[in-house]
This record gives structure tokens, C-alpha cells and sequence, in this order.
């Protein structure tokens, strides 16, 4: 397994096979996946944070089954640019995932994408308790977005961006 820039990424990726999403929190790993098109992203259930065997068992199940090209995690840069603990346990796990699958990694800066997530439910009347329920999920969606969008941008197998 490698760790890709999202540049890198564009140039492996093989044609009509999703991406998926990753928000990793303590409790709960938010899950999104991309369509077969990789336009756009949509939330999945969370998997519940057990201990990293179990939750590393859970996400390559998910990933066999929805035939995951590629994982975006996010990155919870802090807003100064500065990385803390967060940065530090997000990377640990794609390190640890390293040994168990060849499925490559893309670490992506989350700021600010549960404060998008959660105002997106918010506007879309989503109650309290149930926004609880789909947050981690929702911001996995948002950072699986952020990737496709770039990705639609650069170019593929080495072909020119003109």
C-alpha cells in the first residue's frame, strides 16, 4: 500500500472503480464512497471504532465489497497548518492499514469539513439526535467531494491538462 498524493492518484487510478471517503474519528470511522463516474460522493454507515484489528477487518470488508479502487482519509490539519495529535493517530492508522492492504491512501486536509457537514444537515431540517448519527459519515462525504472535484481537474495517465 502507498501513500498518494491526490496528483498520483489521478495517473494509477483504473477507469470505473469507486473511491471512498474516510473521516476517522475515536469513536467512529465516517464512511462515504464515490460513483463507478467518481463525481460524486455519498455517505455510507459508519463503522463503530472497536480496537484497529476489528476496525481494520470492517473497512477492507467494505472496501472488497464495494470494489475500492483508492481511500481518502482526512487529514485534521489544524487551521494554523500545524499538525497535532489528530494528524498524528490519522497517519499511524494509514501506516497500520499499510501492512493489511494494497489499496494506496490519499490524506486529505479536512479543515472545516464537519462544520460544512453539519450545516448541510442542518439545512436540510435534520434533527438533532439524527444529525449525531450521520455527522461522521457526512464529513467523510465532504472530504471524498473535495478529492473528486480536484481529481476531475488534473490529468489522467499522464495526458497533458491543456
Amino acid at each position: 500500500m502507498a501513500i498518494l498524493s491526490i496528483e498520483e492518484l489521478a495517473t494509477r487510478l483504473p477507469p470505473y472503480q469507486a473511491i471512498a471517503g474516510l473521516d476517522l474519528g475515536t469513536k467512529t470511522i465516517g464512511v462515504s464512497v464515490s460513483d463507478l463516474g467518481r463525481r460524486f460522493a455519498s455517505p455510507r454507515e459508519v463503522i463503530r471504532r472497536v480496537k484497529f484489528g476489528i476496525d481494520a477487518q470492517a473497512l477492507l470488508a467494505f472496501a472488497a465489497k464495494e470494489k475500492i479502487a483508492a481511500f481518502v482519509i482526512g487529514l485534521p490539519v489544524n487551521m494554523d497548518g500545524s499538525e497535532g495529535p489528530r494528524c498524528q493517530a490519522t497517519r499511524a492508522f494509514v501506516r497500520n492499514m499499510g501492512e493489511r492492504t494494497d489499496i494506496p491512501f490519499v490524506l486529505w486536509d479536512e479543515r472545516l469539513s464537519t462544520v460544512a457537514a453539519e450545516r448541510a444537515l442542518i439545512e436540510m431540517d435534520v434533527s438533532r439526535k439524527k444529525r449525531a448519527e450521520r455527522i461522521d459519515s457526512a464529513a467523510a462525504s465532504f472530504i471524498l467531494q473535495g478529492a473528486l472535484d480536484r481529481l476531475a481537474l488534473l490529468p489522467k495517465d499522464g495526458a497533458s491538462a491543456d
